[in-house]
């Protein structure tokens, strides 16, 4: 006789549970030459005991029994705890054709009218044990892709709290000067990063940079444009050459394939003298006490892209009351709303002039350019305002 489909790449056992002696053992032996691991009761007590003490493959189930009946029997399975009984495949066996409703109804996984043909039953076993066999694959594909999810949120974790421990947690403090911040991830950890660092003469350099990528990626590359900073400070003292040293390292790293924009400023504060240094960044945004807002663009192409950059300086005046904005171009772009963000120039024309503080007039420009960045930003938002006291 042929093997049934699967049975022999690992024993498949069947309870049968029926109150005919007779019945029980010519389907045990029919069952049995087929390759299949066959057990048998009588009752439906003793079946729900075997049920948890050595759960089968699949319960075959007579429809009529004394006392508890086949569906009542279905009824405790389908409702224990253990979702591996719950679930156990069971094929009621029944006489009548009446009955075959109920079965289902019952929570029966299939039916075969008496007399039984084995070839009937062989059939409905294999389906049955098919079924079976994808709902366990599922199970483990849907517990492997939980411990992804675990793991994942963990790397995220680490991610954010190496970021959160690299991006500045307090504004500068700066005699004349007030320095406020934002940093609005759209994830738990972005590509965007930013900081200061002094340089001779009491100067100080505020940079910042938005890198490829978000999540673990992003946060890795941040990482390295902090380093990068920092190194090209050790190194040099001007914005030029510290961003020159910044492209070179980036280029020897990935070797073009990887970039990032960037804008740095060196500030005076003894004078309020600016030097901005661009790199494919949005321009920097220099708002006059009562007299509007200009924009300093960059002038040479994102960082890590060419050789030879051809970086070059712009410098600005900082009255009492000036101020200037660093931010990254989650602030622009096309919204999840489908409207349009406003455009640097735009948003310009939207900053009041007359902010009293440096954390006012970057509350303002971000409420001007993305009303609802803190609900729906398309990408990361970050920004660095420094306002020269009045």
């Amino acid at each position: 006789m042929p093997e049934p489909v699967g049975a022999m790449e690992s024993e498949q056992s069947i309870l049968i549970v029926d109150d005919d002696a007779g019945s029980r053992a010519l389907l045990t032996r029919m069952l049995s030459a087929s390759g299949y691991v066959c057990r048998e009761t009588g009752t439906a007590s003793d079946a729900l005991k075997q049920v948890h003490e050595d759960r089968p493959s699949v319960l075959l189930l007579d429809f009529e029994m004394p006392g508890m009946d086949g569906t009542e029997v279905i009824k405790h399975l389908r409702a224990d705890p253990d979702p591996e009984i719950a679930q156990l495949p069971v094929i009621m066996l029944t006489g009548h054709g009446e009955s075959e409703v109920h079965c289902l109804e019952a929570g029966a996984d299939d039916f075969v009218v008496k007399p039984i043909q084995i070839e009937v039953l062989r059939a409905r076993i294999e389906g049955q044990l098919r079924v079976q066999s994808l709902r366990l694959e599922l199970q483990k594909q849907n517990n492997d892709l939980e411990e992804w999810r675990r793991n994942h949120e963990r790397d995220l974790a680490a991610a954010r709290a190496t970021q959160q421990s690299l991006i500045p947690q307090k504004p500068l403090q700066l005699a004349g000067w007030e320095v406020a911040m934002c940093y609005r991830p759209v994830i738990e950890v972005g590509g965007d990063i930013y900081g200061w660092l002094p340089l001779n003469h009491g100067r100080w350099l505020f940079w910042i940079a938005d890198a490829t990528g978000h999540g673990a990626s992003g946060a890795l590359f941040t990482t390295l444009a902090k380093f990068l900073f920092h190194s090209g400070r050790e190194q040099y003292d001007e914005p030029i050459t510290i961003m020159e040293s910044v492209n070179n390292d980036l280029r020897g790293i990935f070797g073009g394939r990887s970039f990032m924009s960037a804008m740095c400023v060196a500030l005076d504060p003894k004078n309020g003298r600016v030097c901005v240094v661009g790199a494919g960044h949005p321009p920097l945004l220099v708002t006059r006490f009562g007299r509007g807002t200009e924009a300093i663009a960059s002038s040479s192409p994102p960082l890590g892209l060419k050789e030879e950059s051809g970086f070059t300086e712009t410098v600005a005046e900082l009255n009492p009351g000036d101020a200037f904005t660093l931010y990254t171009d989650g602030l622009f772009g096309t919204a999840m709303t489908g409207q349009l963000r406003s455009t640097p120039t735009q948003l310009a024309g939207m900053i009041n002039p007359f902010a009293g503080s440096a954390e006012a007039l970057l509350e303002l420009m971000l409420n001007a350019a993305t009303p609802d960045s803190r609900k729906s930003a398309p990408d990361d938002v970050a920004a660095v305002t420094v306002r020269r006291s009045n």
